[in-house]
């Protein structure tokens, strides 16, 4: 938003006026709002969705989980989150849930970064460090598909709902990556 000059001063305050008055306006309510960010007298959308529109948010700071938690359907995670970090992502989305009443389901997203097949590992480090990620912390995975099926199966086991596999930029084959994570992968995750 930066790179545009519309950064906004908080960035927090314009996803907790802006949550609400969208989840109101795709529900069909009429919405008035005077916010530091959204301001909107009487909006109502002329033809609004006939089926519940989900509402999803990336995020990942602490308080902005929790407000997804509150106010969106879903949540999905940067690549570069751990294990640990999805299930830190869960408690916070957790208590912005409760806060708000909500029981719901709501699922997390996170993207993965994974590379397989010919010097794999050492593309996935480059990966990491362009990222700015330390490659020793579980934040992507190199390897065969037994190796990646089981670093989907941590990130499920710690509360992700799905998992995406991101292949880095240096990719030599991206539909022979989306082949080896359906044939190969997959069936290594989904075993019911």
């Amino acid at each position: 938003m930066g790179q545009v000059g519309a950064r906004v001063a908080s960035p927090l305050g314009l996803t907790r006026e802006y949550l609400p008055a969208l989840g109101s306006l795709l529900s069909g309510d009429e919405v008035t709002s005077d916010g530091e960010y959204i301001s909107l007298d009487r909006v109502r959308l002329d033809w609004p969705p006939t089926e519940p529109v989900p509402i999803l948010v990336g995020t990942g700071g602490p308080k902005s989980l929790a407000l997804s938690g509150q106010f969106a359907d879903d949540t999905i995670l940067t690549g570069g989150t751990t294990p640990e970090g999805v299930r830190l992502a869960r408690a916070h989305i957790d208590e912005g849930r409760a806060r708000a009443g909500r029981t719901d389901k709501h699922s997390i997203t996170v993207n993965v970064m994974a590379a397989t097949g010919p010097g794999a590992p050492a593309r996935w480090e480059a990966e990491c460090r362009n990222w700015g990620f330390d490659p020793s912390d579980d934040v992507g995975v190199a390897g065969d598909a037994a190796t990646i099926a089981a670093a989907v199966r941590r990130l499920a086991d710690a509360g992700a709902d799905t998992v995406v596999l991101q292949p880095p930029a240096d990719e030599p084959d991206h539909e022979g990556f989306i082949r080896f994570a359906a044939r190969e992968v997959g069936p290594l995750v989904y075993t019911g």
